[in-house]
């Protein structure tokens, strides 16, 4: 574990660097890490993630964490936080019990960087930082979606007839951003409410406290609507479109004063203080999945996604309640 333990998490890490990083890790812990292609750019490149998971001493079906980062390449605090989250998990699972517990439990995939073309440009052409660029990512989803992911832009289309079985499995979705120190919940339409509002308020709440405990940084909790602005097409609100029953955007630091430039020596706290958060949610999920014997329904069926996706599509679009 030596090469993932002197990789500096401190520092922002260009994507050749994130690669082979990747790699160091997997290679590493091959008892619990492995990694997979599941897309490849616009410009070619691979979209790799990386899958967290002990083998579950029961012989029992597993179920499913996602996380991403680096959609919107402009925000490199993001990509920064995923490895954050990783070297936390590599490094703890073994004396903490309760992370073990977790990944016997639980399977984790984290993708690092999932706009890899426009994460790269950003590297080369600094203007990137602070203006819109058309780069773009395109990805198979195991859910039969296709997302086309530009820099700040996210749109899907359905290529296959009904959810995979990744997406039954998926208990909860979190997406890494930056910034504005918030914890958006769906949905991003201000009439549409999602049918566990009240608790993925509590269960947010909950993760913006254990955050606030470590620097004294306050996250607020919402829709985007309510605390952001009303917006469409986010990946946040697809996944409980499709039956995820937890799913959330985290907006990390700051509030404006830096923007999408963090500083790195923020690095260290933003990272620390989203991990509490992340693994307040993960945990919570877990602990109400296996602990009180009922597993949330974390996917609709095939025919009620399309009807359930159609309804939507024309409510959002003309504001008629079918």
């Amino acid at each position: 574990m030596e090469s993932t333990r002197i990789y500096d998490y401190t520092k922002y890490h260009p994507m050749d660097e994130i690669y082979k990083w990747m790699e160091d890790v997997e290679r590493e812990n091959p008892e619990l890490v492995s990694s997979a292609v599941y897309g490849r750019t616009f410009e070619g490149r691979n979209i790799t993630l990386l899958k967290f998971g002990l083998q579950n001493p029961e012989g029992k079906e597993k179920k499913v964490i996602w996380m991403d980062c680096g959609i919107h390449a402009r925000e490199w605090i993001a990509p920064a936080f995923c490895q954050w989250f990783v070297k936390e998990i590599v490094t703890s699972y073994k004396t903490n019990k309760k992370l073990e517990q977790m990944l016997q439990n639980l399977d984790v995939y984290v993708t690092p960087v999932i706009n890899v073309d426009g994460y790269m440009y950003t590297w080369v052409n600094t203007t990137a930082i602070a203006a819109l660029v058309l780069t773009s990512t395109e990805i198979l989803m195991p859910t039969g979606e296709r997302l086309v992911c530009h820099l700040t832009v996210v749109q899907t289309h359905t290529v296959g007839k009904k959810p995979g079985k990744m997406v039954n499995q998926t208990l909860c979705f979190l997406t890494i951003h930056s910034a504005g120190q918030l914890i958006l919940l769906p949905y991003g339409h201000p009439q549409i409410s999602a049918p566990n509002y009240d608790e993925l308020v509590s269960v947010g709440k909950a993760a913006a406290a254990e955050m606030k405990k470590l620097h004294g940084m306050g996250y607020t909790v919402g829709t985007s609507p309510q605390i952001l602005y009303p917006n469409s097409g986010s990946s946040r609100d697809w996944a409980r479109l499709v039956g995820i029953p937890f799913s959330y955007t985290f907006e990390l630091r700051d509030k404006g004063e830096f923007s999408h430039l963090l500083p790195e020596d923020q690095i260290k706290p933003a990272c620390e203080e989203a991990y509490a958060g992340a693994l307040s949610i993960i945990t919570y999920v877990h602990d109400k999945t296996f602990n009180s014997g009922a597993i949330p329904s974390a996917a609709v069926s095939g025919v009620a996604m399309v009807m359930l996706s159609s309804f939507m599509v024309v409510f959002l679009t003309t504001g008629v309640l079918l």
